[in-house]
C-alpha cells in the first residue's frame, strides 16, 4: 500500500491569491502540486464496521437456524434433490449467465473476468433472510447455501478455469480460501446453535426468529448503504457494467425459479431456489477482486460487487412485495369464498328445515 497520495492539481488562480494553499498537513510542495499523508479513516472504518456486521451476521444467522427443524434438514441432506437443483442453477447457471452477458455487452477483458467471478461465487446469506419473509423452505434455503459454499472450493476454480479462458489466464485469480473457510463457519456455527434451540426450546426459538428476521431485513439494507459510503469515490464506472449489473440478478432468480419448476419442485421451494440462485456472496467477490488485481485495474472494475449487491436486493424486495400482495389477495379471496359456501351451506339448511317442518337431520348439520 502506498504511503502517500498525491492530492489534487491547484490552480494558478488560488495560488496566486493565497501563497499557502497547500494544505497545512502536506509534507511536499513542489509547484501546483502537493504530497499528502495517506488517510487512514476510511480504513479503520472499514474495519470497524466489518467487525460490527460479521457480529449482527452471526446473530442473524443463529436467528435463522432457530427455524429450522433438524429432522427436515437432514431429510434434505439425506435425499439432495432439492441441493442438486440449486447446484446446477449456482454453478451452472449463474457462470454460463455470466460469460453471455461478458461476451453479448463486448465488456473489456478485466470487466468481463470481475462479471465471472460473481457469477461462480456460491450463494450469500441474504437469501436466508429473504425466503423466510416469503415463506420459503428454510430447511432447504440453509442446506443449499452451506453446501454451495462449501463446494464453492472445488467448483470456482473449475468455473474460473473454464470460462475466463478467452480473456486471462485462470493462474493470475486468487482465491481467498481463508474467506470461503471463515464463511462456511460463520454461517454453520451460528446456524447449529440456532437449530439446537429450537429443539429444545420451541417456544423461545420462536420469539428469536421474529427479532433475527427484522434484524436481518435491516442488516441487509445496512450493508449495501455502508458500502455505497466507503466506496463512495469508486461510482464512475462503465454503463455497460451498470445494465450487466442490473440484468444479471434480475436473470439468477428467474431462471433459478424455472429451472425449479422443471424439476418438480413446489412451489415454496421453487422460491427458495430462486433466491438461493440470484443472491451472491458479493462480499466474497469483492475480497477475490481486490486479491487478483492491481490498484490500476480495480478503477475499471471494483465497484460492479457493490452494483450487483445494490439490484440482487432491489429484485429481492421486489419479489417479496409481490409475493405479499398475491399472499393478501389468496387470503382474501379464499375467505370470500368460504364465507360464500358457509352462506349457502346455511341457506339451503334452512330450506331443508322448512320442507320437512322444522326438522333437520344430524347429515345436514
Amino acid at each position: 500500500m502506498q504511503t502517500y497520495l498525491l492530492s489534487q492539481q491547484f490552480n494558478i488562480r488560488s495560488l496566486a491569491e493565497n501563497s499557502t494553499a497547500c494544505p497545512a498537513n502536506s509534507t511536499i510542495c513542489n509547484g501546483t502540486s502537493c504530497v499528502l499523508p495517506e488517510d487512514n479513516f476510511n480504513e479503520t472504518l472499514s474495519i470497524v464496521l466489518s467487525t460490527v456486521l460479521t457480529v449482527m451476521l452471526a446473530l442473524v444467522m443463529f436467528s435463522m437456524g432457530c427455524n429450522v427443524d433438524f429432522k427436515k434438514f437432514l431429510g434434505h441432506i439425506k435425499r439432495p434433490w432439492g441441493i442438486f437443483v440449486g447446484f446446477l442453477c449456482q454453478f451452472g447457471i449463474m457462470p454460463l449467465t455470466a460469460f453471455l452477458l461478458s461476451l453479448v455487452f463486448n465488456v473489456l477483458p478485466i470487466q468481463a473476468v470481475v462479471v465471472l467471478i460473481m457469477g461462480c461465487c456460491p450463494g450469500g446469506t441474504a437469501s436466508n433472510v429473504i425466503a423466510y419473509w416469503v415463506d420459503g423452505d428454510m430447511d432447504l434455503s440453509i442446506s443449499m447455501t452451506t453446501c454451495s459454499t462449501l463446494l464453492a472450493m472445488g467448483m470456482m476454480p473449475l468455473c474460473l478455469f473454464v470460462y475466463t479462458k478467452v480473456w486471462t489466464d485462470s493462474n493470475a485469480i486468487v482465491l481467498p480460501y481463508d474467506s470461503i473457510g471463515i464463511s462456511l463457519v460463520a454461517l454453520v456455527v451460528p446456524v447449529s446453535f440456532g437449530i439446537y434451540v429450537n429443539h429444545r426450546w420451541p417456544s423461545k426459538a420462536k420469539i428469536i426468529l421474529k427479532i433475527g428476521s427484522i434484524a436481518g431485513a435491516i442488516l441487509i439494507v445496512l450493508i449495501a448503504v455502508v458500502g455505497g459510503i466507503l466506496y463512495k469515490g469508486s461510482w464512475i464506472i462503465s454503463p455497460k457494467l451498470w445494465i450487466i449489473g442490473t440484468i444479471f440478478p434480475a436473470a439468477g432468480y428467474s431462471l433459478g425459479f424455472f429451472l425449479a419448476r422443471v424439476a418438480g419442485l413446489s412451489w415454496h421451494r421453487c422460491r427458495t431456489v430462486s433466491l438461493e440462485t440470484g443472491m451472491q456472496n458479493t462480499q466474497l467477490c469483492s475480497t477475490i477482486v481486490q486479491l487478483s488485481f492491481s490498484p490500476e485495474q480495480l478503477e475499471l472494475m471494483f465497484t460492479f460487487p457493490l452494483i450487483y449487491s445494490i439490484f440482487q436486493l432491489l429484485f429481492a424486495l421486489l419479489i417479496l412485495g409481490g409475493y405479499r400482495v398475491y399472499r393478501r389477495h389468496r387470503v382474501k379471496t379464499k375467505t370470500d369464498v368460504e364465507k360464500t359456501e358457509e352462506k349457502e351451506d346455511s341457506k339451503s339448511t334452512s330450506t331443508h328445515a322448512k320442507i320437512n317442518g322444522g326438522f333437520v337431520t344430524n347429515e345436514t348439520k
